[in-house]
């Protein structure tokens, strides 16, 4: 997942990029022979940039001989900022980034293949379904050690005395019962729901994977075609009938950001919202005293509970002149203990399947369990190495979408604008 600050912090990531040095041609070893590794980390919030810098103090401590400089990073503009860095020959060794930013990176030969660089301990930790969300080609170009589902942040309180039964990850809604509970929700000044839709094609993706949707469609040839199918109008046709049919969601919602639905939400003006897991920490922060709130998995169809995520990543750049260094560091980022603490630290869920296990993970307290329950059905998003998808994204299924969810129009015409336009659109980068 990745994190939007303001466009100064990565003016200042660039600064300190430049003043830090990386590990620019002839810096990798000091005067004394020590060998010196960059290590960009994105981290942002205070709980995992502790657990970031205490992580590189305690291998600093433990390998006099290589030491890691931890570079802080931004995650707003960070694909420039790294193409810039990359092009100029300045790249940090060791790169904190989102699998969903690795494609252009992967194929222009600015990563490294980490295939031969990382021990069979780190490889079979992590499951196959993770690792495809790093895999480009023959090549793996990132460790994927950080997740995020998207859950039900809902009012304990509105939940409660609506008498609408409570989903587990064992039983959750499906999509039809989870449109007739926000019905049932929906009383004067409360919606039963609200969906931020500023950024709409991800989560509808993303969610539309539980339904058995896909509509990235590789062939034998390896060329990627668009198709909407049934399972691919069941999220979207759900949350356009709540917002125009139902009244059950707000309208006013589907312009927000994840964070601007929170001040409603306590509220009472929603009753749910879907959100990514690390919101839980905003929740904590900025709840009113004596609001009571619950974790619950989103609805599921045809294809279970399963949703599709874009991991964060740990990659080493091509031009590091230490890579199998970089990839020891990784190795002992991404131990179990070590996971654990980093995925505490960000609010989400690691990975690893030592790591996912740790009992701190599987508390009810803040709705980890239920968090992790969720681990075993995410999948990687379906776009995740589509060449020309950011394209089709920002000029065909953004404005698409909105129009769609807003009632603007109908099902047809999104069809045929996500479809026909989309594939003129993939075909230019597939010839």
């Amino acid at each position: 997942m990745r994190r939007r600050l303001p466009a100064l912090a990565a003016v200042t990531t660039a600064l300190v990029l430049l003043l830090a040095g990386c590990s620019g041609e002839g810096g990798g070893t000091d005067a004394n022979g020590t060998i010196r590794l960059s290590f960009q980390s994105l981290a942002w919030q205070k709980e995992s940039v502790d657990a970031n810098k205490q992580l590189v103090r305690e291998w600093n401590a433990a390998h006099p001989d290589v030491q890691v400089d931890y570079v802080q990073g931004s995650w707003d503009n960070v694909h420039d900022q790294l193409l810039t860095s990359f092009e100029g020959g300045e790249a940090p060794d060791i790169i904190h980034d989102a699998s969903d930013d690795l494609a252009d990176f992967a194929y222009g030969g600015y990563l490294a293949d980490l295939r031969t660089l990382l021990p069979g301990r780190l490889t079979e930790d992590i499951p196959q379904q993770s690792w495809a969300t790093t895999t480009f080609g023959d090549g793996v170009y990132g460790v994927p050690f950080l997740q995020e589902p998207k859950v039900l942040i809902a009012n304990k309180k509105i939940l409660e005395s609506s008498g609408v039964r409570i989903p587990t990850p064992e039983k959750p809604w499906s999509w039809p019962e989870f449109r007739r509970v926000t019905e049932k929700l929906t009383k004067k000044g409360t919606y039963g729901v609200a969906w931020p839709l500023k950024e709409p094609v991800s989560v509808t993706l993303n969610l539309g994977l539980s339904a058995g949707g896909q509509l990235f469609h590789r062939g034998a040839d390896g060329k990627v075609t668009i198709r909407s199918e049934e399972g691919d109008r069941v999220m979207p046709g759900t949350v356009r009938d709540q917002v125009n049919s139902d009244r059950s969601a707000a309208r006013s919602a589907l312009g927000m950001g994840g964070s601007d639905t929170l001040p409603g939400f306590f509220g009472g003006k929603y009753a749910m919202v879907p959100l990514g897991f690390s919101y839980r920490q905003q929740v904590v922060e900025q709840a009113p005293e004596g609001f009571e709130w619950t974790v619950l998995p989103t609805p599921a169809g045809s294809g279970g509970l399963a949703q599709g995520v874009s991991p964060q990543t740990l990659s080493v750049a091509e031009d590091s002149p230490h890579k199998k260094e970089a990839a020891r560091f990784i190795d002992f980022l991404l131990r179990p203990p070590n996971m654990v603490r980093l995925a505490r630290g960000d609010w989400m869920l690691p990975t690893g399947t030592e790591a996912l296990a740790d009992p701190a993970l599987h508390t009810e307290e803040n709705g980890w369990a239920t968090g992790t329950a969720l681990a075993r059905s995410l999948r990687p998003a379906p776009a995740q190495s589509v060449r020309g998808y950011p394209e089709w994204k920002d000029k065909v299924a953004t404005p698409a979408l909105q129009e769609y969810y807003s009632g603007a129009i109908d099902t047809e015409e999104l069809r045929e604008r996500l479809v026909d336009d989309g594939n003129r659109v993939l075909a230019r980068y597939q010839r």
